[in-house]
């Protein structure tokens, strides 16, 4: 295998300029670093990159600590930040917690000295002193946070808001019983979700406390025994808000198993906006929120944090969620092809 050495004897200049080169150093001029990069592609050299981290204290690395790596939202947020990282000459070094508190700190061990920064997304209301615990070792940005803080960097969905216009939406339909599917107690993202329903119900003179919430766990077959449970309910409620698109999956499955007809028996609203909604039977009413975005504004935040530590200053973004009305409410009687599913497919030509 080649070494620096011998790219640097063939292309006639220093180990250390070799060195400069990788390291994207503005030090060496245009010609010599175009004649380097050509000769370790002939030699196919490949730079030690523990070694440049000794050099330049840098990895080039960030690192993605998740709850899960499965289903669309994680992937897309993946996507957004390794977009970015890529554009931004950045490697990410990617790892699942499952929400546990122990299991968040031992990736984050195992990633320390390899990383330039952390990307975590910690969810739960015990996971506060994780978070700062990791903080202190590392440059750190946080994903849709179940706390924030002044100390924190983070880039956030607005679920509340999203839920609430979701509810306020069967609401106006005019549905009197309007049921909930909730994702799991100490998630931030599905308490957001719960006190945006509550909220909507309250505003329109309603008890929160008589209508009915199932309690799932964001994945598919939750929703479809939640289905089951809300359609053995007396009285049956009319209208149903989902805490995320893929328990709304495992529910229209339920209804369809019941014979109950979508939107006909029971409006159903999700959230998330996930591909496959718009091509489900009805397609899927849901709150859309850019997990793509999420993740690059994430990545973005870090590297300028990075890049700049004297200009560090803790500020927290916060995105919109936006209902996408489609039949399964009731509200929209034709399916028609949008702006977007045209580009979806013309993309995937």
């Amino acid at each position: 295998m080649a070494t620096i050495r011998d790219v640097a004897r063939e292309a006639g200049v220093s180990i250390a300029t070799v060195s400069r080169v990788f390291n994207n150093s503005s030090l060496v001029s245009e010609d010599t670093a175009k004649r380097v990069m050509q000769v370790a592609a002939r030699f196919d050299y490949w730079p030690n990159s523990a070694a440049q981290s000794l050099t330049t204290n840098r990895s080039n690395t960030l690192g993605v600590l998740l709850p899960d790596l499965f289903g669309e939202f994680y992937s897309e947020v993946i996507r957004g930040i390794d977009s970015l990282a890529r554009r931004e000459s950045y490697q990410i070094m990617l790892s699942s917690s499952h929400a546990d508190n122990e299991e968040i700190l031992m990736a984050a061990r195992s990633m320390l000295g390899r990383i330039d920064g952390l990307l975590m997304m910690a969810p739960d209301d015990a996971s506060a002193d994780t978070v700062s615990r990791i903080q202190r070792r590392i440059p750190l940005v946080l994903l849709n946070p179940a706390t924030d803080s002044p100390q924190n960097c983070s880039v956030s969905i607005d679920n509340y808001s999203g839920a609430r216009e979701a509810v306020n939406h069967l609401l106006k339909l005019g549905h009197l019983r309007i049921a909930m599917v909730a994702g799991p107690q100490g998630n931030v993202d599905a308490n957001e979700r719960l006190r945006g329903f509550t909220q909507a119900l309250s505003e329109a003179g309603h008890d929160p406390r008589d209508a009915i919430v199932v309690q799932g766990d964001f994945r598919e077959p939750s929703g479809f025994s939640a289905g089951i449970e809300l359609m053995n309910h007396v009285p049956r409620p009319t209208a149903v808000f989902v805490a995320n698109d893929s328990m709304a999956v495992g529910l229209l499955a339920a209804l369809e198993s019941l014979g109950v007809e979508v939107p006909g028996d029971l409006a159903v609203v999700g959230f998330d906006d996930v591909d496959i909604a718009r091509y489900l039977r009805p397609p899927l009413t849901t709150v859309h929120i850019d997990a793509f975005t999420l993740g690059q504004r994430a990545a973005q935040m870090m590297v300028s944090q990075i890049q700049s530590p004297e200009k560090k200053a803790s500020h927290s973004i916060k995105l919109p969620a936006v209902l996408k009305i489609r039949r399964s409410c009731g509200a929209q009687p034709n399916w028609k092809v949008t702006e977007r599913d045209k580009k979806s497919i013309i993309a995937k030509k």
